[in-house]
Parts: structure tokens; sequence; C-alpha cells
């Protein structure tokens, strides 16, 4: 049952680096995730539905940008990104922040990896969110590590959801009251309105209008 449950959890791996990005990959598909894998952290972003701010360099060729527009219009849902810190045009920490800056990407749990055991680095970038900091060689203990961010980071994106659910379903409610209020107070106006004309044509209010007693006979 265990490994049913994290055999549903996705993650992508992101670094520059083709055997640290193999290493990485092997790991998670023992510790049975679903992986995917990217070379760049702007590649990463074109995996998750965001196009970066930042063209493509005037060097590249016209058939890497046709696949990099392909790749953006296939946005992919993930429960974990694990990535590089040290890695050319964006770093692990810039990723970061643009994960968390995105309304429809900030729960999703981030977790760095580098080769560098630089305190200042680390501290940035938990400090920024990420969840955990790994030195590299990266290990099968470390991917353990992984499964309570990924049962956090799934919990959290259900809470949102309900929440979201919630919101939407309060203004149809607040609309369905109106009406209503609006639909008794116009059954309740024309309810007066014919009692009135029934109490004004009844006989005896036309007989109450013109006593007997105002009236004077001469002789």
């Amino acid at each position: 049952m265990a490994v049913d449950t994290e055999a549903q959890f996705h993650v992508l791996a992101v670094d520059d680096s083709l055997i640290d990005r193999k290493l990485i990959e092997r790991l998670l598909k023992v510790s049975s995730y679903q992986v995917t894998t990217a070379e760049s952290g702007i590649k990463a972003l074109e995996l998750l539905g965001l196009r970066d701010e930042q063209s493509t360099s005037p060097s590249s060729s016209s058939s890497s940008s046709s696949s990099s527009l392909s790749t953006n219009q296939q946005e992919i849902e993930v429960n974990l990104i694990i990535t590089d810190y040290c890695m050319p045009e964006m770093t692990g920490y810039d990723l970061l922040k643009r994960v968390k800056a995105s309304s429809s990407l900030k729960d999703i749990p981030v977790v760095i990896m580098s080769s560098e055991n630089v305190p200042s680095r680390i501290d940035r970038c938990l400090e920024g969110g990420a969840e955990e900091f790994f030195l590299k060689p990266v290990k099968l203990s470390d991917m353990n590590r992984l499964r309570s961010h990924l049962l956090k980071g799934k919990s959290q994106v259900q809470e949102n959801e309900i929440q979201q659910n919630q919101d939407d379903q309060k203004p149809k409610e607040e609309n369905g009251e109106v009406s209503s209020s609006n639909s008794l107070n116009c059954k309740d106006s024309k309810r007066k309105s014919r009692e009135i004309e029934e109490e004004l044509s009844s006989p005896e209010r036309k007989r109450q209008r013109f006593p007997s007693s105002s009236l004077v006979v001469e002789s």
C-alpha cells in the first residue's frame, strides 16, 4: 500500500549535469516516485507552464525555440521539485523564487541540492521557502526524507482547493438569499394590495362611507 501511495507522487528533478540528473532520476524511481527531469531552470518553468520572462539567447537555433514552445504548451502537475543550486542562466535559488511567486505553484515543496557546503547559501534558500538543502552526492536515504514534504505539499494543495470551492460557492449562496428575499417581499406586497382592494370594495366599507345618520331630510 505504501508503494502505491508513493507512486502517485510526481517529482520534477532539475540539474544541468547529465550524470547527476541520471543519478537523482534513478534514486527517485527506486523509491517508487514518478520522475520528470529538466536540464535547466528555464526548462523546468516551461514544463510547469510558466514562460520565462527573459528571451532565449540569439545563438539558439530555430529548432530549439520551437521545441521550447511545444514543451511550454504541455503543462505538467508535480508534487515536489528537487533542483541543483549551481546552474547556468537560472540558479536553483532563482527557480525557487519563481515557483514561490506563482499563485498556482507556491505550495509545491522545493528541495535544493549542491556539491558546495556554503552556510550563507543554505540559509538563503531555506529562508526563501526551500524545504531541504541536500549536499551532493545525493543518497537513497535523502529520498526517504522527501516523503514528509510530499505529503505536506499534497495536503496543502487539497486544503487550498477546498477553500477555493467554498469561496466560489459563497457568491452563489448570497445571490440565492437575495433572490429569495426579493421574492418574499414581492409576494408580501401583492398580498397587502389585495387586502386593501378587498377592504375598499366590500359592502360594509361602502356603507361606512355613507352612514344613514349623515343624511338630513327636509320636511
